[in-house]
């Protein structure tokens, strides 16, 4: 039987968590390092949904329900909800979802195929070290230091490789992407803000980027995601990343548009449009591109 290649979550808590505003009151309040543990564990049973949390009208109200579901007293969670939803952490979308606005900054994962490789090199190493100590002991002390700079590598590796990814991380968060959005567009699902995280993230288009997709979007009206989600994806279609690259295909089409109007000023041989013509070539811009595909979602719906 085939081993299903499942995935486990997991929570990467900035180094500056704990600092904000937000946490320092909560921990402030009378019982606040409960309310923190109860956040905490409400993070992680959100984790597979990207931050959304569920009533599914087990219990009276979310509170008791997600008491009973994390082991915790109801009251507590109740005063934990109230908190978040009053600091902006938890937005409700239904009577019946919920979103934790942090979690789909902090989801870490790893799928079971990663997991067993690792344990493998674990059980590796435990074996070195267990051949190592059938032997005489001046081999067992040097196989011991071996295998500790082999660990100590494997770790300092990680160590370097999770520093590298949080100052990548942090280059990219120079500005909060989902509050910039809700500011010049509207309110974020939990759909959207992945779509927004994964262009930055796994398309690797700049912040700056996506920020200039948002910005088309509100100075021409088109206030949703459907709008900036079609600039970005005809972007990362064509391999444009950067502020630099978008500058320098909008300045490749003016200056096609620009000698296309020269044409159009000389004398004209006859009167038969320009697109009527065998090798003509209408290159749209992202704008153009982006309301093209949103009217065809709206053709779609009707």
């Amino acid at each position: 039987m085939a081993k299903t290649n499942r995935r486990y979550y997991w929570i990467q808590l900035a180094q500056d968590f704990f600092k904000s505003k937000e946490m320092k009151l909560l921990r402030k309040m009378p019982g606040g390092d409960t309310y923190t543990i109860i956040y905490l564990k409400l993070m992680l049973i959100s984790l597979e949904d990207s931050g959304k949390i569920y009533f599914e009208e087990l219990a009276q109200d979310l509170a008791e329900e997600m008491a009973l579901l994390i082991d915790e007293d109801t009251e507590a969670v109740r005063m934990t909800l109230m908190f978040l939803s009053k600091k902006g952490l938890l937005t409700r979308h239904s009577d019946y979802e919920f979103f934790l606005e942090q979690v789909p900054e902090m989801i870490g994962s790893e799928t079971a195929s990663t997991r067993r490789s690792r344990k493998h090199r674990e059980q590796k190493a435990l074996q070195c070290n267990t051949n190592a100590t059938k032997r005489n002991g001046d081999i067992e002390i040097d196989k011991e230091i071996e295998l500790k700079k082999d660990i100590n590598i494997d770790i300092k590796s990680e160590v370097d490789t999770r520093e590298n990814q949080s100052a990548a991380t942090d280059k990219k968060s120079d500005f909060n992407i989902f509050e910039y959005y809700q500011s010049r567009i509207g309110v974020l699902d939990g759909y959207q803000s992945q779509k927004l995280n994964d262009y930055i993230y796994i398309d690797n288009l700049s912040p700056e980027l996506v920020k200039r997709a948002i910005d088309r979007a509100a100075d021409n009206s088109k206030r949703n995601f459907g709008y900036v989600n079609s600039i970005l994806k005809n972007w990362a279609q064509n391999g444009i990343k950067t502020i630099i690259q978008q500058d320098e295909e909008q300045r490749n089409f003016d200056v096609k548009k620009a000698q296309r109007t020269y044409s159009n000023q000389q004398p004209a041989k006859s009167n038969v449009p320009e697109w009527t013509e065998k090798d003509y070539k209408h290159e749209a811009t992202a704008d153009e591109q982006a309301q093209l595909e949103a009217l065809k979602a709206a053709m779609m719906e009707d």
